[in-house]
């Protein structure tokens, strides 16, 4: 596919990065020589210099014959005129980043009047996940699928958990939960568990199934399940402020930490519910007076990746159950894995997964496409969700055992109805069942890439 990216910031580059890999022929525009530099000599992309909401620069990158056009400049009003414009010059599909509240209350609007096919937002997104991480504690990360029947749930192996030095065939004979052990992480190495896998303090599991499932077996472990009543946020940003939204919902008390008076004011007005503290929220006396640690959880969010880490740190030293941190460079990843701390988001690494999805659906228009998709391990691993039916006749009413499947692929559940079926060798996929598949780095566009050719 011939896709064009404008806005060569953090999101379009982790965007570009990921195209890439997905063998498309990439144009990214900015009007930032130095940035653009950067992705020329990392990316085998085209790289254009000029205004991308330009009609001239758009027909030079190739707008008339383009499939899909991601607009992701740091401005909204720069990004819905692209959009417009690179739709009327014959752009099959565009995306647009859209970052104001006002805006994503307009979508429906948006997209019937200037025909844009999807609008994205880091921080709402960000948000959202922080959300489902602090609603299991015990975790990691939590990936929702099957519209959020299902979840895939991130822990780490302690020495007390009582899968601990035990293979997960004998784990699994005692019955704790109806749950899948579906990808395993050990020492930064992917690891797709048999019977005779033995989980290792240190491991990182990630089981999948219904919610109140997966609970059950985290409960069974011995991990503590109490319910995070009251949250401390350092940074009044707009995850902040959409995460406070979220977390409304669950009667969850937040409190936030922000030094700038204006936008304490502008958060006080946004967000009755909240306690908004103005102060430096790395002023060791600042946090003892607002008994900021003295929370179920702690999120560091804001636009200094140093500060999260440093506060995040902080937390967990002082004791706090549950740590968020929100990061953004890549070259900071390694090193935060080093420190201990699990539940670590990345913005641009979320929109990226969600690009990805997008386009191989587009790509992918005449079988059954992509759903959902959750990449993980820096892309060694991903996580689909497909529908099947029409075009994947091959897979229907057959026992699993005796489907050519891919080596280094696992179907993991099965969404029916009501119902959330763990698969066996005996299971068969029905039409309309949604399939999730953990496999490694295989690009699957279609349900029936699981099959060997």
């Amino acid at each position: 596919m011939k896709i064009i990216i404008v806005g060569n910031g953090k999101v379009g580059y982790a965007i570009a990065r990921q195209l890439v890999g997905e063998n498309h022929d990439i144009v990214l525009v900015d009007e930032d020589v130095t940035a653009l530099k950067k992705a020329d000599s990392k990316l085998d992309v085209l790289c254009m210099e000029g205004n991308g909401a330009s009609i001239s620069m758009l027909i030079a990158a190739g707008v008339r014959s383009a499939d899909l056009v991601i607009a992701v400049t740091g401005q909204d009003e720069t990004n819905l005129v692209c959009c417009l414009i690179a739709k009327k010059l014959g752009a099959r599909h565009t995306v647009a980043r859209v970052r104001n509240p006002d805006y994503r209350r307009d979508a429906p609007v948006l997209k019937k009047e200037i025909g844009l096919d999807m609008l994205i937002n880091p921080d709402l997104v960000a948000a959202q996940e922080i959300a489902r991480i602090l609603s299991f504690p015990a975790a990691f990360s939590v990936e929702p699928f099957a519209r959020g029947r299902v979840d895939m749930v991130g822990f780490q192996v302690t020495e007390s958990d009582a899968l601990s030095g035990v293979a997960l065939d004998t784990y699994g004979r005692q019955k704790p939960a109806n749950v899948l052990i579906c990808a395993a992480e050990r020492e930064g190495e992917l690891v797709i568990p048999d019977g005779t896998f033995v989980a290792q303090p240190g491991d990182k599991l990630y089981v999948i199934g219904a919610r109140e499932e997966v609970l059950r077996m985290l409960q069974s472990m011995g991990r503590h399940l109490q319910k995070v009543k009251n949250v401390s946020l350092l940074g009044g940003s707009r995850i902040s402020m959409y995460l406070t939204w979220e977390l409304d919902q669950t009667g969850t008390h937040v409190r936030i930490v922000e030094r700038q008076h204006e936008k304490c004011l502008q958060l006080s007005e946004k967000l009755p519910t909240a306690l908004i503290i103005e102060g430096d929220g790395t002023d060791s006396d600042l946090l003892a007076s607002e008994g900021i640690f003295n929370a179920d959880a702690f999120v560091s969010l804001t636009d200094r990746d140093e500060e999260n880490l440093l506060m995040a740190l902080s937390a967990r030293h002082a004791g706090v159950p549950k740590v968020v941190a929100k990061m953004t460079r890549p070259n900071y990843m390694e090193a935060v894995g080093d420190t201990g701390l699990e539940s670590i988001i990345s913005p641009k690494d979320i929109i990226a997964n969600q690009i990805t999805r997008y386009v191989r659906a587009l790509a992918n228009s005449e079988g059954v496409a992509v759903e959902s998709l959750h990449r993980m391990l820096d892309g060694a691993m991903e996580v689909l969700e497909f529908v099947a039916g029409e075009g994947s006749e091959a897979l229907l009413d057959k026992p699993l055992r005796e489907l050519p499947l891919r080596k280094g692929l696992l179907i993991a559940a099965l969404a029916r109805d009501t119902r959330i079926i763990i698969p066996d060798g005996e299971t068969r996929i029905m039409d309309g069942d949604r399939v999730i598949v953990v496999a490694g780095s295989m690009m699957l566009q279609d349900l029936n890439d699981i099959l060997r050719k």
